[in-house]
């Protein structure tokens, strides 16, 4: 506690990290395992439904995170974050009901309603000049909470499988609970301007990032595709025949990504973002590229390890790229929209995966994202250093 204090987390954010650690608990769980392991297994749910789902999940997530975080800079934000994660959900109890695949689509939409203002208020409570550790708390926070969700699932798919839908619901009911002690005032950098002016702002920041969007589409386009047939793609290609030996391997690539959070951001912000950036998704997609040639289990621990340090270099540059250009008195409304923008390769990613598997293999997929990361890659080492810093 005395070290997040040291942070300069104050009694607010704390409890909107925990809210946080429920929700993409609840969000790994639901995205990595319970869609496409329960929908497939126990709901005989198609890949390409379970990757229509994830894409509809996506969708509104992406859809809504502009409306939100206009909301946020003048409505307060337990209000939104209450109406959200309940709407969320009402989302996971519809999973009941998932056999029907409409509905199965309808439940993965609406859980996406309350993902998009509790993270947004996170990053609007940053400060400057503590970015790399408290974002790097604030990730961890998410990844523990996104790779714990998976593991545990895995492990209750393998015994009790009715019993994760309502793990599912519980956690979801916790976090909504939790968001009516969120502190009711609105965001403390208030906004005066019209949205018009505010607008125009912001577009001539995204303006200065407009070299940067094909990258930003890109990885999200190849992260996105893989999520659907992850768990296949492990059974098939890795040998992986128990839920736990892939909780193993999600635990190794999330706990090394959640370890070297931190100095990687302490890192990155005392150097040059773009090595941090060239350097970690080269590596990443080598790694994801060298998992498709079948390689033995032990093999693919080490390799979940690589993936999970290259991961971990490259979120608190690329955050640390996109602060730039967030004016400073329209956090909500300016993270919002680099996020929708981000969101357009997630978006595509899911439903994309999902048909390619189901015509050709799993397999496919990996190499295709793996191709998608290569090419981020090699377009941030030709762009030159000046992209990389404050316009």
């Amino acid at each position: 506690m005395k070290k997040i204090r040291a942070l300069g987390m104050g009694r607010d954010i704390v409890l909107l990290a925990v809210i946080l650690f429920f929700v993409e608990f609840v969000r790994g769980a639901a995205l990595v395992s319970f869609i496409p392991i329960y929908g497939q297994n126990i709901l005989y749910i198609s890949l390409a439904i379970i990757g229509a789902a994830t894409t509809a999940h996506y969708l509104t997530d992406t859809l809504l995170k502009t409306a939100i975080g206009y909301l946020l800079d003048r409505l307060p934000a337990r209000l939104i974050i209450n109406i959200g994660l309940l709407i969320s959900l009402t989302g996971i109890a519809l999973f009941h009901y998932g056999n029907i695949p409409w509905v199965f689509i309808l439940a993965a939409a609406l859980y996406g309603v309350g993902i998009s203002p509790v993270w947004i208020v996170c990053l609007t409570k940053v400060k400057e000049d503590q970015r790399a550790a408290q974002m790097g708390f604030l990730y961890m926070i998410w990844l523990v909470g996104m790779g714990a969700g998976p593991v545990v699932l895995n492990l209750i798919l393998d015994y009790k499988p009715a019993f994760s839908y309502w793990l599912l619901v519980a956690l979801s009911t916790v976090a909504w609970l939790l968001s009516f002690f969120v502190a009711g005032g609105k965001q403390a950098e208030r906004i005066s301007v019209p949205f018009r002016e505010q607008w125009e702002a912001l577009r001539e920041k995204l303006k200065a990032i407009k070299p940067l969007l094909p990258g930003m589409i890109l990885q999200t386009l190849g992260a996105s595709m893989l999520v659907p047939i992850l768990p296949t793609f492990v059974a098939e290609s890795l040998s992986f025949t128990e839920h736990r030996e892939y909780s193993l391997l999600l635990l190794l690539g999330g706990g090394c990504t959640v370890l070297g959070l931190v100095p990687m951001g302490k890192w990155s912000d005392k150097s040059s973002r773009k090595p941090f950036l060239v350097i970690g998704f080269g590596i990443f997609a080598l790694t994801l590229a060298s998992l498709s040639l079948h390689p033995s289990k032990l093999m693919a621990y080490g390799l979940a390890v690589v993936l999970g340090l290259s991961y971990s270099a490259v979120l608190p540059a690329w955050n640390a790229l996109l602060a730039l250009y967030v004016p400073p008195g329209q956090k909500g409304l300016g993270w919002s929209l680099l996020s929708t923008v981000e969101g357009i390769g997630v978006l595509i990613g899911p439903v994309l995966g999902g048909f390619i598997a189901s015509a050709t293999s799993a397999s496919m997929v990996v190499w295709i994202s793996a191709a998608l990361f290569g090419i981020v890659s090699i377009v941030y080492l030709l762009f030159p250093s000046r992209w990389f810093a404050e316009q």
